[in-house]
């Protein structure tokens, strides 16, 4: 059944909010896909603060056009049946979702390409970002990193202290020895 003109825009509206709220976006092709399967690739996407949802590319085509300059890159590849994965929060989570839901469903899910900042990413620059630690790994090793000087300089001042302690042990039992 055909969409009155108010509920395209509405959605219209919807996407172009979407696009704007999103850090990023992935563009999928999910033909042969099951109800089921998409089902759970949105509660997988859920759990990371990210959404799916299957568009209709002329909207969103105006949406974007109108509304969301910084996603226009994407309009080109808005061809033949697209859901698009809008990564909200953890872009390396949403992506490592993506990625491993991909591979399970490898031959009737495909992605296409992605959006990040405003700029264009083929797939293989997606995945390499999927394979980055996440955002409290990379925030540990920088802190271990900040402090391993400070903690070897103690050691050293330690080592230092207990020398010098050692050598008026060793004096002082000489001495009353």
């Amino acid at each position: 059944m055909a969409k009155s003109r108010a509920s395209k825009i509405e959605l219209g509206h919807e996407l172009a909010d979407k696009f704007a709220r999103a850090k990023g976006a992935v563009l999928a092709e999910y033909s042969g896909m099951t109800a089921e399967d998409l089902a759970l690739l949105r509660r997988e996407l859920r759990k990371v603060g990210c959404e799916f949802k299957v568009i209709k590319n002329r909207v969103a085509r105006k949406a974007i056009e109108g509304s969301v300059p910084h996603a226009m890159p994407i309009t080109a590849k808005l061809v033949g049946p697209i859901g698009v994965i809008y990564l909200y929060k953890d872009i390396a989570e949403g992506a490592k979702t993506v990625i491993k839901f991909s591979k399970d469903k490898a031959e009737r899910f495909k992605l296409t390409s992605g959006l990040l900042e405003g700029r264009l990413i083929p797939i293989n620059e997606f995945e390499a970002i999927a394979e980055l630690p996440s955002k409290e790994v990379l925030l540990a090793r920088i802190i271990g990193s900040l402090v391993a000087p400070h903690r070897r300089l103690l050691g050293a001042l330690n080592g230092v202290a207990g020398n010098l302690v050692r050598t008026i042990s060793a004096i002082k039992e000489k001495k009353s020895g």
